[in-house]
């Protein structure tokens, strides 16, 4: 099973954007969705991240900006990301897993999509 993101681009600083993640069949006990983004030649950094549909857990960085949201029946996932900086600039990672306890690491993810590039100019 693979997850697809899409939804990114190019924006100009302050503007919106809203990336969606798909399963591509059938994943079962997902109990935590997350979002992670990475810079070039960077760490792979937490962004937010759902649990059991109810917490939601953000980066500092974006919080009040993003927000998360999604579907546990579908396994889709969702990032609204408003009034973006250029330090936004990334590709966007989903992931679905189990372990809530690790909801702001990738070791609590099992699926992993295959990236969205967010380009935000100033």
């Amino acid at each position: 099973v693979q997850l697809q993101a899409y939804g990114g681009g190019w924006v100009q600083a302050g503007g919106s954007l809203r990336l969606s993640c798909v399963p591509s069949g059938d994943i079962f006990n997902i109990d935590a969705m997350g979002w992670f983004r990475q810079l070039s030649g960077k760490e792979r950094e937490f962004v937010a991240a759902m649990v059991w549909s109810v917490d939601t857990y953000y980066a500092n960085s974006v919080k009040g900006r993003f927000t998360i949201s999604g579907d546990v029946a579908k396994n889709t996932l969702y990032l609204q990301m408003n009034n973006l900086k250029p330090e936004d600039t990334a590709v966007y990672y989903c992931a679905l897993g189990g372990r809530t306890r690790w909801v702001r690491f990738q070791r609590g993810y099992d699926y992993w999509g295959q990236g969205t590039l967010v380009t935000v100019s100033s």
